[in-house]
């Protein structure tokens, strides 16, 4: 499997305390199944973000982890004017692995006013915004419909592993599963911050993902289109289907 979102670089925002920690959550990820891990410290007002400093960082901790598992460099980009606009001026200090996908992060506060346009500003320069746990944020996960349209649009959907087994409340668990059904998901990711709570451990959504959609699908969200957007390679999306609320279960 490959996580296209984690923060276990240390030191660079509230991920990862020490290297430490960092090995052992890269030591986790890899013994549950995660052969690509990529490193995506925050970048916002509160952390600020320099792409050289984050190579040099995933380097050394590459030569610490030795072949345990493959490290990249991307970021969890937060929306804001000063970063939107040096995303656009240039992405491969941003992107996945210098490619041209990239995280994005709402605040839980509100909703970035123009966000639409500014999705299809990034998609005139080739980039592909990938919106980051929207199940877990209180104005996204309220307006599918609204997610589809960014879909349609060229925009993809990454949601928090944990948020399949409750982690982050009953709402954000009913979100995800809905998404799943409404064919808005293209990523399930760990957005793992450190060896306990949040751990890089993928193996359980998976389970839960293949047990409940299939095992093509399970692929699909977890091997699949990450190895895609690792690479900058397109990926095929299946037309969001937006319904009306349902039942749903929780992991067995």
């Amino acid at each position: 499997m490959i996580d296209l979102h984690s923060h276990v670089l240390p030191g660079f925002d509230d991920g990862a305390p020490d290297e430490a920690a960092a090995i052992a959550m890269c030591r986790m990820a890899a013994e549950s199944g995660t052969t690509d891990l990529v490193l995506t410290p925050h970048c916002s007002n509160r952390y600020p973000f320099d792409s050289e400093r984050v190579e040099e960082a995933r380097q050394e901790l590459q030569t610490a982890v030795g072949t345990l598992i493959h490290l990249h460099r991307g970021c969890d980009l937060h929306l804001s004017m000063q970063n939107i606009e040096a995303a656009l001026s240039d992405a491969s200090r941003f992107t996945i692995n210098g490619h041209n996908y990239l995280l994005v992060e709402f605040s839980d506060e509100l909703l970035f006013q123009g966000t639409s346009e500014v999705f299809e500003r990034f998609r005139s320069v080739g980039i592909v915004p990938v919106i980051t746990h929207p199940e877990r944020n209180r104005h996204l996960r309220r307006n599918l419909r609204r997610l589809a349209r960014w879909v349609r649009r060229g925009c993809l959907i990454q949601i928090t592993a944990q948020s399949l087994s409750g982690r982050f409340g009953e709402s954000a668990q009913e979100a995800a599963i809905l998404m799943l059904d409404a064919h808005l998901v293209h990523f399930v990711a760990s957005d793992a911050h450190n060896p306990d709570g949040r751990p890089p451990v993928l193996m359980k959504a998976y389970e839960f993902v293949a047990d409940r959609w299939g095992d093509a699908e399970a692929d699909r969200l977890f091997i699949d289109n990450p190895w895609a957007a690792l690479w900058g390679d397109p990926i095929d999306l299946a037309a969001p289907r937006v319904k009306r609320r349902r039942s749903w279960t929780f992991f067995g």
